[in-house]
C-alpha cells in the first residue's frame, strides 16, 4: 500500500516539493556558510520524494549549533515553507482521496521548520535512533 501511496505522491506533490528542496539546496551550497542547510534540504527532498514508510526523529547527538541553525532557518525560510505545507495540507484534506497526502503534508511541517538535527529513517526499524 505505501508504495502505491509512494507513487502517486511523487505524481500530485511529491515530485515539485523534492525539485523545489533540491534547488533550494544547490542555492545554499553557492554560499560555503550555508552548507548545513544545504544538506538538509538535500535530506528534505528525498524525503518529500518518498514518505509513506519513512519518518522524521531527531539526532540525540545534535547539539547547540544545530539549534542556533535552525533558529536562523526558521526566521528567514521556515516559517514560509511550513505554511506552504499547512496550505497545502489543507488543500489535499478536503477531498477525502487527498487526506492520506495531506497528513503527508502535516507529516513534513516539523522538518520544514527546523531541519538541522533530523534524520529520516524507515518507518518499521527497531531502532530508529541507534547508529550501527
Amino acid at each position: 500500500m505505501k508504495t502505491l501511496l509512494n507513487i502517486l505522491w511523487l505524481i500530485v506533490s511529491g515530485l515539485w516539493m523534492a525539485l523545489g528542496y533540491a534547488v533550494a539546496g544547490l542555492v545554499c551550497v553557492v554560499f560555503v556558510v550555508t552548507l548545513p542547510w544545504a544538506f538538509a534540504c538535500f535530506r528534505i527532498a528525498r524525503y518529500a520524494l518518498w514518505p509513506f514508510g519513512n519518518t522524521i526523529i531527531r539526532r540525540q547527538d545534535a547539539g547547540i549549533a544545530s539549534g542556533i541553525g535552525n533558529v536562523i532557518w526558521l526566521v528567514f525560510a521556515g516559517v514560509w515553507i511550513t505554511l506552504g505545507h499547512i496550505a497545502a495540507g489543507i488543500a489535499f484534506c478536503v477531498t477525502i482521496i487527498g487526506i492520506p497526502f495531506g497528513l503527508a503534508h502535516f507529516k513534513m511541517v516539523p522538518v520544514s521548520l527546523m531541519p538541522l538535527g533530523r534524520e529520516v529513517v524507515p518507518t518499521g526499524s527497531a531502532y530508529p535512533g541507534y547508529r550501527w
